[in-house]
This record gives C-alpha cells, sequence and structure tokens, in this order.
C-alpha cells in the first residue's frame, strides 16, 4: 500500500469522525503515513471537508531533520519548526484557519494538549481539538504486502536467533552473557534494535513474566525462558522459547506439555472473523482442563508491527474480530512463585483460513 493510499484512508477516517484535520503526533503514525523516521516530528493531514484535499498533509520536524525528512517523505510538504513539531503545526493550522482537528487524546500528554492549545488563536483555542482516539494505529493494526514481507524477514532473523543460542547457552553462564550474545548476533546479522529488553529468565526467576536478564548464573537443572525480538526495516519481531537445562523434575514436563497444548490450541483457533476473546478462551480453557489456568495471569497475545505492542488485544471477552492481514502473538504460559515458569509464543499471521506461524522454531521439548 502506498504512503498516498495510507493518507487517504486516514483522511476518510478523519472525516468520518467529523473533523477538517488530523493532527498526527505519534511517531509510529507520523512513519507509517509519511515514511519519516525522525524523533521529533508532526503531521497535519487534511480530511477533505469543506472544500479540502482529503489526504494532502504538512510535515513538521526540526533543523536536524532537513535533508532526512526531504528524502523520506518526498513529494510532501515539509516544515523546518525552531520548536516542538506538535506547537508549530498547531500554529501552522491556526495561520491556516482551520476551526475543527482530531488528535490521539491516547498518545498526549495533558501538558502537550494545552501548548497545543496556547499556540492557536484565542477564538478557535477552545474548540478546535477533537479527540478521535487510536485513528491511525487501528489501520496499522492489518498489514500490507510490504509490511508482512518485513515482518516475515524479522521473524526468521529472530528464529535464527533463538537456534545460535541453543548452541552456546549453558549452565553457569549468566543470564545477561545469553542476552549479550543474542543481542550481539542480533546486531551483526542486520538489526536495528531489539524490539524490548530481552528476557532471560532460568530456574525460580523463570516464574516471572517479565525477568529480564540479570547476572544470575543459569542452573545445572530448571527451566530458562528466552522472550526476544528484533526491529528490521522498522517492523518488530517477538518470540518466546522455554528450554530445559539438565534433567527435568517431577510436574515440570507436564506443565510445558500443557502450555505447549494451550499454545497450538489457541493457533489453530486463529482466522478471520473470530473475535480476539475466543483465541483467547481457545489457550485458557486447555489450562483450566490441567488444573493450571491460576499460574496464567497474563493475555494470550496482541499485535505486532511498527510497536510491539499494537491492537489488537488478545485477552478475555475482547470482541474485537480479527482480520486478515493481522499480525498477533499468541503465549499462553504459567508462573509458579518460587519453582518455575513456562511460556511459549509465536508471531501469528491471520489469513481467511486460518493462522500461518511467522517464528516456525521448534516447541518441542528440549534439555540441554
Amino acid at each position: 500500500m502506498s504512503l498516498i493510499l495510507r493518507r487517504k484512508r486516514a483522511a476518510a477516517a478523519a472525516k468520518a469522525a467529523g473533523v477538517e484535520s488530523l493532527l498526527v503526533t505519534h511517531l509510529p503514525d507520523v512513519r507509517w503515513l509519511s515514511g519519516f523516521t525522525g524523533s521529533n516530528a508532526a503531521l497535519v493531514l487534511d480530511s477533505g471537508r469543506k472544500g479540502g484535499t482529503a489526504g494532502r498533509a504538512v510535515l513538521f520536524t526540526d533543523g536536524r531533520y532537513t535533508a532526512q525528512a526531504k528524502a523520506e517523505a518526498a513529494g510532501m510538504k515539509v516544515v523546518i519548526a525552531r520548536k516542538s513539531a506538535a506547537i508549530a503545526a498547531s500554529e501552522w493550522m491556526g495561520e491556516a484557519r482551520i476551526r475543527r482537528c482530531g488528535f490521539d487524546e491516547g498518545n498526549t500528554t495533558v501538558a502537550d494538549l494545552a501548548n497545543m492549545r496556547k499556540a492557536l488563536p484565542a477564538a478557535v483555542r477552545r474548540k478546535m481539538f477533537e479527540p478521535v482516539g487510536f485513528l491511525v494505529a487501528k489501520l496499522r493494526w492489518v498489514k500490507d504486502a510490504e509490511e508482512i514481507k518485513r515482518m516475515r524477514a524479522a521473524a526468521a532473523l529472530g528464529c535464527r536467533l533463538f537456534e545460535g543460542a541453543l548452541k552456546t547457552m549453558q549452565p553457569g553462564m549468566t543470564e545477561a552473557a545469553v542476552a549479550a550474545e543474542l543481542e550481539y548476533a542480533a546486531r551483526l546479522a542486520g538489526a536495528e534494535a531489539m524490539s524490548f529488553p530481552t528476557i532471560v529468565a532460568s530456574c525460580p526467576r523463570s516464574a516471572l513474566p517479565h525477568g529480564r536478564a540479570t547476572r544470575a548464573k543459569l542452573p545445572r537443572r530448571g527451566f530458562v525462558t528466552l522472550d526476544f525480538g528484533v526491529v528490521l526495516d522498522g517492523y518488530c519481531s517477538d518470540m518466546t522459547r522455554t528450554v530445559h537445562l539438565g534433567q527435568a523434575r517431577a510436574g515440570e514436563r507436564n506443565a510445558y506439555d500443557a502450555v505447549l497444548e494451550a499454545q497450538e490450541t489457541a493457533v489453530a483457533a486463529v482466522r478471520a472473523g473470530v473475535t480476539a476473546g475466543e483465541v483467547d478462551e481457545a489457550a485458557r480453557g486447555v489450562l483450566r482442563r490441567a488444573g493450571l489456568d491460576k499460574w496464567f495471569t497474563h493475555s494470550t497475545g496482541h499485535g505486532v508491527g511498527l510497536e510491539i505492542h499494537e491492537g489488537p488485544r488478545l485477552a478475555a471477552k475482547q470482541t474485537q474480530a480479527l482480520e486478515a492481514g493481522m499480525v498477533i502473538t499468541i503465549e499462553p504460559g504459567i508462573y509458579m512463585p518460587g519453582k518455575f515458569g513456562v511460556r511459549i509464543e509465536d508471531m501469528v499471521l491471520v489469513t481467511a483460513k486460518g493462522g500461518e506461524i511467522l517464528t516456525p522454531s521448534t516447541k518441542a521439548w528440549i534439555e540441554l
């Protein structure tokens, strides 16, 4: 999908929301609409109401990005400001006599909104900005062919990194050393960054869902959970595998098998038209029947894209229907404080016929 078409879709959504223009300040949204990747940016998009031109956009940034903005946002009007991009955009709208502008209240602080209003003429200050929710972010939930291609590449790199970690991980290494080697390999392979701080959680620490890597040493016997992702061409990957060092104790293998069954059952439930809550229940139901559901303390998954956490959210009672082109995670887990935890996660592309796993690294029981 071209950037022009993306802007036209966003303009149509803004028009349906009843605003003349849309002020976009959330950087992933700005990137999706313009191609610009700088750290200070705002975009004003014409919705086509009151004689405007639907999809016409103006990008605001500062002098650090003069050359970059012209290269990345080719064909767009670029305004170089000596202040916050959002404030410069607000001043410009006041001069352009725009009277009703939508904004994303979920990504705008109270202080930012106050400053945006101060930049406006007094006559329009009170009624200019209309909250329109995550309007652009929701458009980003469904990926186009080029986005899916990039996400396949990011997911494939993640799989190669996991396979490499299996060859080097051993008792006595620190969690931090495992994470460092994985992240170094990611950079050498072309990753721009990690999607989030790498999680390496061993033995009792594996019961921490977000147990970031520490100086704790890997045990001779026990679980190790690795949860990580890379950013490649702007798009994130996300996967989790749990392996066992040494011979498993009683109950550990059964717990792993239950989580694996829950994960695979949820993946099998994915297809366009199914609700996020139904997929969550597919995983939760397996763990309920195994008597382990009380240890499953988070949602089953989330969308992934330019951001590591996007919509939709796959959780209990969520009524959002999945659509073909969404990329989601399926990641049930159980966490027994003081004992161990197990989580297994794949990235899954939603299609009309089902879910396609983008992270096909083995999920079979592994003892190292």
